[in-house]
């Protein structure tokens, strides 16, 4: 009996695919980092039953009446934007992502990601590494306190819930907005529900962690930063499409936020021509929210799980709804 074919856009390691061999053939792009050329994706994906994909391939319409023995594609994230799911569920496909496995690992690095920011962290190693530490000073590279200050979550999924639950730890009262409120949540981690704007107005810290949709789209926009306190602070660890980007570095560059802290964009990946670059006042980071190895061998196994589940009829664990 002929095997099912996956092809896989990514290199990954071939132990994760060990317990799978007796049931698919496999077929990989050589390159970890490095995208699969686009002519060797469609080439690919006409052959294949099952397509493991990452967040940068983009699989739209095209790829999709292309591949016309697909009937699974596996993300390797939560977010699914990348991938045209009308169209694949019009023609019976069923896609699939990675949630949960990834909560905590991400909520880690948004955190990081704030308190590298508040206390100017980067700013500081590169301080030293340019050799212009020469004395002490009482507001030498002062930054700013997060115990005990109010931090405002937009988006409380799981990993809102889990950024909110480290906030606790520091002392921080928790504002939330969300599209429907989250009463569990309020409950057992003392979140406030607010609205959209009054969570700009109050909050020291505003963390986007919404995921993109038309909706969402450049909601964080020139009105949005206008809103917030000066000494505010701003996290996005969603998708960079939620921001209008020259807005926020138009609100950095003249000071009407303090700071922010970017791990995704709306265009990725940035180079270190990118404005945001130049800022001091702003920590770039490369998508690397979920970049644990146990979290991303995880994922990458639910991806697998998901196509095993779907083409040998048991179903996907984590479809796309």
């Amino acid at each position: 009996m002929e095997k099912d074919r996956i092809f896989i856009t990514r290199k990954i390691p071939e132990h994760l695919l060990e317990p799978y061999t007796d049931m698919f053939d496999f077929s990989m792009w050589e390159n970890e980092e490095e995208p699969v050329p686009k002519d060797v994706l469609f080439q690919e994906a006409e052959q294949a039953d099952g397509l493991i994909c990452m967040v940068s391939e983009k699989v739209d319409k095209a790829l999709i009446e292309h591949g016309k023995r697909l009937k699974v594609i596996a993300n390797v994230a939560v977010g699914y934007d990348n991938i045209d799911v009308e169209e694949a569920t019009k023609r019976g496909i069923i896609v699939t992502n990675t949630p949960d496995v990834l909560t905590e690992t991400t909520a880690d690095l948004g955190f990081a990601l704030l308190m590298a920011t508040a206390r100017r962290i980067i700013e500081a190693n590169k301080f030293i590494a340019e050799n212009r530490w020469r004395e002490w000073g009482p507001f030498l590279l002062a930054g700013a306190d997060i115990h005990h200050k109010t931090i405002g979550i937009v988006g409380m999924g799981r990993i809102g819930e889990a950024i909110a639950r480290r906030a606790n730890g520091f002392s921080m009262s928790v504002l939330y907005h969300n599209r429907s409120r989250r009463p569990e949540a309020e409950k057992y981690i003392g979140a406030q529900y607010v609205s959209f704007e009054e969570l700009l107005e109050r909050s020291d810290f505003v963390v986007s962690v919404v995921p993109y949709s038309k909706e969402s789209h450049e909601m964080f926009d020139k009105q949005a930063f206008a809103k917030m306190k000066k000494s505010a602070i701003f996290i996005n660890i969603s998708r960079g499409g939620v921001v209008d980007e020259q807005a926020l570095y138009d609100a950095l560059k003249n000071k009407e936020i303090a700071a922010a802290g970017l791990d995704v964009f709306a265009k990725e990946p940035i180079g270190s021509d990118s404005p945001f670059m130049a800022l001091d006042n702003c920590v770039c980071l490369p998508h690397i929210g979920s970049a644990s190895v146990e979290t991303r061998e995880k994922m990458i196994t639910l991806a697998l799980e998901n196509v095993k589940g779907t083409l040998c009829g048991e179903g996907p664990l984590t479809p796309v709804k």
